[in-house]
């Protein structure tokens, strides 16, 4: 994709006001034996820094796929990704694990806790090998959590165990936070305070945040609402005024 006069991909994108991501007809397929599962169908999307997006649609509509290839986790079968100026679809299977640990971070509905680790440790896994860390104890502290530090995950609620989570991902102070149903597995009360501190991270250290949720509630934090149907977005909505997340209506 050439913007005027010339311009690169992102080049054009930062021009228009954007910059941590753009994807250009975005495909992956999957293939089954005999059968192609078309999971993304030529997929457009901008991320502006510091946006708070959300994923809306039914399972299987493309919302995992786009956000594993967005993350570096997966590749597309076809189109363009960059961070920046950086193309994520050029780099090498270890060029896209460094672009990882330094830039982003994942929240998923279950913890992926270690059993053996405390939640100091838990934490420290991700704090050891960021460049610029929240000291452990500091992002604990952020998710209400001081008093737990030396609590193993089987010691902790689960609740408790996914803001153990949420810590372990702002530690590292990414640039992109990636949340995959972060309150599927929570009542309300506990999942307003993962939101709580998702969106303190955004306010404090400019982190963009991308959630796939199917709690349509949860859309009125954003910025923008994507809607996901067969591997396509089919509509966008934006929010005049983002909703704090004691107010959504659960």
């Amino acid at each position: 994709m050439i913007g005027s006069a010339g311009q690169s991909a992102p080049e054009a994108a930062m021009q228009n006001g954007f910059s941590a991501f753009l994807g250009t007809s975005l495909s992956k397929i999957y293939q089954t034996g005999e059968t192609q599962v078309h999971a993304l169908r030529g997929v457009d999307i901008s991320i502006a820094p510091s946006e708070i997006l959300v994923l809306l649609g039914p399972s299987g509509s493309g919302k995992s796929t786009l956000l594993n290839i967005i993350g570096g986790l997966d590749r597309p079968s076809a189109g363009d990704l960059w961070y920046g100026d950086l193309n994520l679809t050029d780099l090498s299977d270890r060029d896209l694990t460094r672009f990882r640990r330094a830039h982003v971070g994942f929240i998923f509905q279950f913890y992926n806790l270690i059993p053996s680790l405390t939640a100091e440790e838990n934490v420290r896994l991700v704090t050891d090998i960021a460049e610029y860390p929240l000291d452990p104890a500091d992002a604990l502290e952020q998710v209400g959590l001081s008093h737990r530090l030396h609590h193993f995950p089987a010691q902790l609620s689960g609740g408790e165990q996914q803001r153990v989570a949420v810590a372990r991902a702002i530690a590292k102070r990414p640039g992109v936070l990636f949340c995959d149903e972060p309150t599927g597995a929570l009542d309300s009360a506990t999942g307003v305070k993962v939101l709580e501190t998702l969106a303190n991270a955004n306010a404090l250290f400019g982190t963009t945040l991308i959630i796939i949720t199917h709690n349509a509630g949860i859309a009125a934090m954003a910025d923008r609402v994507l809607h996901f149907l067969d591997g396509q977005i089919v509509s966008i909505e934006e929010n005049a005024n983002r909703v704090a997340p004691a107010d959504i209506s659960w």
